[in-house]
């Protein structure tokens, strides 16, 4: 579980997850009460300054003896479900898969965001210690994993993403854009092209993925968010949080459309490609 600055959010979660015997924190040195609250609820704690998420699942993977082969792996806004956990225990059992996807349902403002929280959206979470890792694209991580080597869960995890307030959303994707401007401007540096066949693959995931690539390409992008996720996506039906959602949404895109234009424009005055600076993404 990757925390900073989760003492309100860390007692929901363990208390969701307290049936394992192996709970392990990894902390990006919490100003708050998080580490004590952790050790009190039983977990393990270690700390790590923070690079990006894949860099810190890699190194508890890498560095942190499991009691267990399979590692599910949560954020602090996350609860899992009692539903989830069956799944998840007859998951580690299989034996087919390196990996599991796992769905999870947006909150927001007590409701379950059916239709503009893009129900199912699927994370890789439950992988085996040993042939599981990840890699950084833009402001997440993605597996480093051949999809037939990856299972998919039907139970889902809750995403209490605003459990902070609006402010922490607005802190969190004012860094999520910038990080996204920058892959999205070394797409087209590199001369990437699109996944068409993507578009209409079985593994939704990669549609998922396939259709980011092709919205970065888009002109007026917040606009066109906003009419996908309230209409298409049919978000109207989540009622007044649902119009709320999708608001929000066009705005961080826009917030994507203007760091983009900011970091073109250096680049074009300094006379070459744009290199962004790593060690200030998440200061």
């Amino acid at each position: 579980m990757l925390t900073l600055n989760e003492e309100a959010n860390l007692p929901i979660c363990l208390e969701a997850v307290k049936w394992s015997n192996d709970i392990v924190v990894l902390d990006s040195f919490s100003q708050d009460e998080t580490v004590a609250a952790a050790k009190h609820l039983g977990a393990r704690v270690y700390q790590r300054v923070f690079d990006n998420f894949a860099g810190q699942r890699n190194f508890a993977l890498d560095q942190i003896a499991f009691q267990h082969e399979w590692v599910l792996h949560l954020d602090a806004d996350e609860i899992v479900t009692p539903a989830l956990r069956v799944e998840l225990e007859a998951a580690v059992g299989d034996g087919r898969f390196d990996a599991w996807r796992v769905p999870s349902k947006m909150m927001f403002r007590g409701r379950w965001l059916r239709y503009s929280g893009l129900y199912p959206s699927y994370q890789v979470r439950l992988g085996h210690r040993d042939r599981f890792r990840f890699k950084q694209v833009g402001h997440g991580q993605r597996e480093d994993l051949a999809p037939e080597r990856i299972g998919t869960l039907t139970e889902p995890y809750l995403h209490n993403s605003f459990s902070k307030g609006l402010t922490d959303w607005f802190d969190k994707h004012n860094r999520y854009a910038s990080d996204e401007a920058r892959e999205s401007l070394q797409w087209v540096q590199r001369g990437d092209g699109l996944d068409w066949s993507g578009l209409v693959a079985r593994d939704p995931t990669r549609r998922r993925r396939a259709l980011k690539a092709l919205a970065m390409r888009l002109p007026f992008r917040p606009s066109l968010r906003f009419l996908y996720m309230y209409f298409l996506r049919l978000g109207f039906l989540d009622g007044h949080a649902g119009l709320t959602y999708c608001r929000l949404l066009a705005i961080y895109e826009y917030m994507i459309v203007l760091k983009r234009l900011e970091l073109a424009s250096g680049a074009i005055r300094s006379g070459r490609p744009h290199v962004p600076d790593e060690s200030a993404k998440h200061q």
